[in-house]
């Protein structure tokens, strides 16, 4: 018999579907819930059932707890898998889901209130021993704030209480900023969590952004997944990971995984989380702890060879932990977002072509089909690849080659970044911190031989495109970057011969 008859997802997308096809194969039903702008969405027709629940906006449909928990009752759900994102973190889910006898694959209420309050979190981090960056563990105000400053020592940064996702936080440098990014920082964590309480810690320079993997049982047994390094970011938000960190010893590596399950153990956690740390100068510093399943969990789960929402659905149903198998190579995950390479603004349009990578040790994670239409109203982000090569170097290469095979067209994405990234000198060493993005050119000077075959396959282009052809080269021409991108090169090449 299945752990659970049927799993309602509280999602969409990718994690919506990567859920959908795991519970599948543990012989469970799946119940997708999606908006109106989803009503063709992949999860909605991978499910066994599918509940529409409200308009497009988020606040319409997937944040609304009502409509979840009317739509899990109605569809006959036993559980709901929250996904990230969305209510995954929100306590008053996870207590609805309680209230109503429906099973949360998530943390209790408790942890996830504890967790989520980033002042709390420092305070309960301190009386579990877990090392703490330097700074005040209260909300500061305006009349205090100079003082608090000065008490740390400046660079300081100003981060949301009730903080997330890289919202509410500004890094001050010294006094003269201090007043203008304390009421920016307010006014972008009222804005985003509707609390506008931040607090204050000293800023470590060059720091190392590795989080550490629980997961944890109904039973008390905690354990460790290993580490992720989470260091190539824009805007606070990730868009590179690996694991193994290449700077960590193993002694830091135990301290860091043990300190981690501590946290956990001292809030009653219950499931998938994961313990954020800055890491700098040889010692680590807790950051936050997030109370869901992350976006990069593939790159734990091609390491160390688990399925973590198979883990998740298992504790869920009240079993106990499986012993942790033993971490083998290394393994990659780039985030592709619908956003212009060089400034990351949002990219809107329809998906006309599509071709997608594969090859050994190369895993995507996405919801994306030809004639999807990206939207304003949800996150960027449109796929994860994944890769797993015997060492760091075989990683890297590989995830170059899955790279350039993904074409994506009708949208601009943060492919070109991706790529920068990993050919860059500064990621191949593996010396490398959270500014790395800032020091990486946004555009490689491009060879003679490599403007003239743009040109040249542009011009194909053109002949094909005019004369109707639909031949096998044309479609390799046309896919080589999206059609704006190719002929706008192209026209700049005839212009300025440059």
């Amino acid at each position: 018999m299945p752990l659970f008859q049927r799993i309602l997802v509280a999602n969409r997308g990718e994690i919506a579907l990567r859920v959908i096809r795991t519970a599948q194969e543990m012989g469970i039903e799946t119940v997708a819930v999606y908006s109106d702008a989803d009503r063709n969405a992949l999860h909605v027709r991978r499910a066994s059932h599918a509940v529409h629940i409200g308009g497009s906006k988020p606040a319409e449909s997937y944040l609304d707890i009502g409509k979840i928990i009317a739509a899990a009752r109605s569809a006959g759900a036993d559980a709901i898998h929250p996904g990230y994102g969305f209510l995954s973190e929100n306590e008053d889910f996870s207590q609805a889901c309680l209230d109503h006898k429906i099973e949360f694959l998530g943390p209790p209420p408790a942890a996830i209130l504890a967790m989520g309050d980033k002042v709390e979190a420092r305070k309960i981090a301190q009386k579990a021993g877990v090392p703490l960056v330097p700074g005040l563990q209260e909300d500061v105000d305006e009349p205090r704030l100079k003082a608090a400053a000065l008490q740390v020592g400046y660079p300081v940064m100003l981060k949301a209480a009730a903080g997330g996702g890289g919202k509410g936080i500004r890094i001050v440098r010294d006094e003269s900023q201090l007043l203008e990014a304390f009421h920016m920082a307010r006014a972008e964590a009222k804005g985003a969590f509707g609390d506008d309480r931040v607090y204050l810690e000293k800023f470590v320079t060059r720091p190392r952004h590795v989080e550490i993997q629980v997961l944890a049982d109904k039973h008390g047994n905690v354990v460790s997944y290993g580490e992720r390094e989470c260091s190539v970011q824009r805007r606070h938000q990730k868009l590179v990971e690996e694991s193994p960190c290449a700077a960590l010893t193993p002694a830091i590596r135990k301290a860091m995984g043990d300190a981690a399950c501590q946290l956990a153990r001292a809030v009653g956690y219950v499931g998938a989380g994961t313990v954020e740390f800055l890491f700098s100068g040889g010692r680590f510093y807790f950051l936050e702890m997030n109370t869901r399943l992350q976006v990069e969990h593939p790159v734990t789960e091609m390491r160390f060879g688990v399925d973590l929402v198979r883990e998740q659905i298992r504790i869920g149903a009240g079993e106990k932990l499986a012993p942790v198998p033993e971490p083998r190579g290394h393994a990659i995950e780039v985030r592709v977002n619908a956003e212009d390479p060089e400034n990351y603004f949002p990219s809107l349009g329809l998906i006309t072509r599509l071709s997608l990578p594969g090859g050994p040790g190369v895993r995507l994670d996405s919801a994306l089909f030809r004639g999807l239409e990206v939207t304003p109203f949800y996150d960027s982000m449109l796929a994860k690849l994944v890769v797993w090569g015997e060492d760091r170097a075989q990683a890297i290469a590989r995830c170059q080659r899955a790279l350039r095979e993904l074409r994506i067209v009708g949208v601009a994405t943060s492919l070109p970044v991706a790529l920068r990234t990993l050919a860059s000198d500064e990621f191949q060493g593996g010396d490398y911190d959270t500014g790395i993005l800032e020091r990486i050119p946004k555009k490689a000077a491009a060879s003679r031989r490599e403007l003239a075959m743009l040109a040249a396959a542009a011009a194909r282009f053109l002949v094909q495109e005019r004369a109707g052809a639909r031949s096998a080269e044309a479609t390799a021409a046309a896919s080589i970057t999206p059609r704006w991108g190719l002929l706008g090169r192209a026209e700049r090449l005839r212009r300025t011969g440059r």
